[in-house]
């Protein structure tokens, strides 16, 4: 039956459709109970840090969830940890290990050394059940290490970029909730020119995955000029220099839509523009949408449907940020730019025929010293360093959908924030949470910047997570009324999300082992109202898992990864046959942070497989 989300007391969580769930009752407040009895509250008891060489060197959960009942007993669930697979194994009858990338054919990529390409760095998931079918999309988002344990980008003739890759892997369920990998296969991007850098993921509200490319490094600008070799790799390796990788064909978003059969289909939405996308995540209308723009210098972007669970045609929006404080990580209001409306076939068919000097005419300050008289503009997207650009005429619409970033600047709206990870949506109380990795570089005060819209007057190296309301009846720059219920109207860091920097600790932690640092996946239940938090921290010599209660405001850690190890893949299933999951995997353990003990590190090193990464969940939870 439909669920209207209901607050029992002011400490109790609004959860779900939990009529029929049929639990027996143990532990804390209660005896053993065959009835059917409803959650009203979910409760996550945290665990210490690990402080030891041995729990430092693998992943695992100490955690407890304490569930109460709508006859006010209670039940204590512990949580586990449980991998799936591994990078390094076969799955099923597929020939390839999970991590194995390939060419546009299909075959299997060789290092110089001659052994199989196989990424340790697996990202966004999506678990998916599909008819009567259980299927798990993930993302592998870069390749760290070679075979011989070298770091690729380090070696001579080698590629600072790999071709990346999707696998669908089919999966079953016991009647205990044990999730097991039954078979497994490589998605095919042949069909779209390949994936680049696939980062976080999110699932739509139709139950497909929706992906992301994050452009680092293919700028167009700097390709076309021949002084830029990142898709060297996508032409030599996946390509098969049979053809020239397009930089406007990557930082597109890709939906992957799986049958109940197995199979899966890829499209890229060239509707939504382009960037350097970490994620975006679908709001409750099936039509509003919000990008991670990851990286330098980055934007907030917006992209409202035409129609509900379609993204093929859309209106695309910059935000601009209108600073009211600089304390805490600072806080402001949002308006919205609009950069135009477009299509997937429109703007696919500009991404194959036009290159950036078509767009946009560039200089730079030394070679135009009146370059203000002559039309120019002086922006900073995506770089440090500050770029003197001119819109060709007749091309704000390609200049909208292939330059995003770039053309969002040339508007007006902002282009100053750092590290934009992942977005995530408490629908309840309509409230948008975005992860800031690091607090830093463009959001600081700068006087020689071209515009300074965020002046905080210092960093915060383990960074924060921001709250932005969500409302209707918004207009945009221009007095014209945003079709979408669900737009930002401002942001601001809640004081249990904000990272607290620190002194050289013994095991080498610089940020507060007992608060979050360098948030990077994140994802609400509406059920549990909880925000889960996965780490991708530089300054945690582990990272975590956290789980932020809304109502309470208790933060609790809830999984701890190996050292080194980035915490990715964060998804969570409320309900799949009586049983909820919190999916986390764990990407290139044993990449050490420069602070960390080195007695405990020499311990280490030997404990942790840096070529092995796990994609997993966090077990245990009832159904909600």
């Amino acid at each position: 039956m439909p669920f209207a989300p209901f607050r029992k007391t002011p400490l109790a969580l609004a959860v779900g459709a939990l009529v029929g769930l049929s639990v027996m009752l143990t532990g804390c407040g209660g005896s053993s109970s065959s009835s059917k009895k409803s959650i009203t509250a979910v409760e996550f008891i945290g665990m210490e840090a690990p402080s030891n060489a041995s729990d430092m060197s693998h992943a695992y959960s100490a955690a407890t969830a304490r569930v109460t009942y709508d006859d006010d007993t209670t039940a204590d669930f512990p949580l586990s940890y449980n991998v799936l697979f591994n990078s390094t194994d076969h799955v099923g009858t597929n020939a390839g290990v999970a991590g194995q990338l390939y060419d546009f054919q299909g075959n299997p990529l060789m290092d110089p050394l001659g052994q199989p390409v196989v990424a340790e760095t697996p990202d966004g998931n999506s678990l998916l059940k599909v008819g009567k079918g259980l299927f798990l999309v993930t993302h592998w988002e870069y390749d760290w290490i070679l075979s011989d344990g070298s770091e690729g980008y380090k070696v001579d003739g080698w590629y600072s970029r790999m071709p990346m890759s999707m696998t669908l892997t089919t999966l079953s369920q016991d009647n205990n909730g044990v999730l097991s990998a039954l078979e497994q296969k490589p998605i095919d991007f042949s069909g779209v020119s390949g994936i680049w850098i696939p980062c976080f993921a999110s699932q739509t509200p139709w139950n497909t995955h929706l992906g992301s490319e994050e452009d680092y490094d293919a700028d167009a600008k700097t390709i076309e000029a021949g002084t830029n070799h990142a898709l060297d790799g996508m032409n030599d390796l996946y390509f098969q220099n049979t053809q020239t990788a397009n930089p406007y064909h990557y930082g597109i978003f890709p939906e992957v839509t799986v049958s109940e059969g197995g199979d899966a289909s890829v499209t890229k939405h060239w509707a939504m523009g382009r960037g350097t996308w970490e994620m975006g995540k679908v709001m409750p209308d099936a039509r509003t949408v919000y990008y991670g723009d990851d990286g330098t210098n980055v934007g907030l972007f917006m992209f409202v449907a035409d129609q509900a669970n379609d993204l093929s045609a859309g209106t695309l929006y910059a935000a601009h940020y209108n600073e009211i404080s600089t304390a805490n990580g600072g806080s402001g209001s949002l308006t919205w730019i609009r950069l135009g409306h477009g299509t997937d076939s429109e703007n696919r068919a500009l991404a194959d025929s036009l290159k950036f000097s078509d767009i946009f005419d560039s200089t730079t300050a030394d070679e135009t010293a009146n370059w203000a008289d002559l039309g120019y503009k002086a922006i900073r997207a995506g770089y440090s360093s500050t770029e003197y650009i001119r819109l060709k005429s007749g091309m704000e619409h390609a200049a909208a959908f292939l330059e995003s970033r770039r053309y969002a600047a040339w508007l007006g709206a902002t282009t100053e924030w750092n590290k934009m990870e992942g977005i995530t949506v408490d629908g309840v109380d309509k409230q948008l949470y975005i992860a800031m990795s690091y607090i830093d570089k463009g959001m600081l005060a700068d006087d020689t910047a071209p515009v300074d819209h965020i002046k905080l007057p210092k960093k915060i190296n383990a960074g924060g997570t921001f709250q932005l309301p969500l409302a209707s009846g918004q207009v945009d720059s221009n007095g014209t009324a945003i079709n979408s219920e669900y737009v930002a109207t401002g942001m601001s860091v809640p004081s249990a999300l904000l990272g607290e920097d620190i002194s050289t600790d013994a095991l080498g932690n610089t940020a507060n082992p007992d608060k979050v640092a360098n948030v990077d996946n994140i994802f609400f239940s509406d059920k549990m109202r909880t925000l889960f938090i996965g780490e991708d921290s530089g300054t945690h010599v582990n990272n975590f898992v956290w789980a932020y209660n809304v109502e309470t405001k208790k933060l609790s850690r809830i999984l701890s990864l190996a050292a080194g190890a980035e915490a990715t893949g964060l998804q969570v299933v409320e309900n799949l046959n009586g049983h909820a999951y919190i999916m986390s995997n764990a990407q290139h353990q044993g990449d050490f942070v420069s602070t960390t003990n080195e007695t405990l590190k020499a311990e280490m090193e030997p404990m942790i497989n840096k070529f092995v990464a796990p994609v997993g969940y966090i077990g245990g939870l009832p159904g909600l």
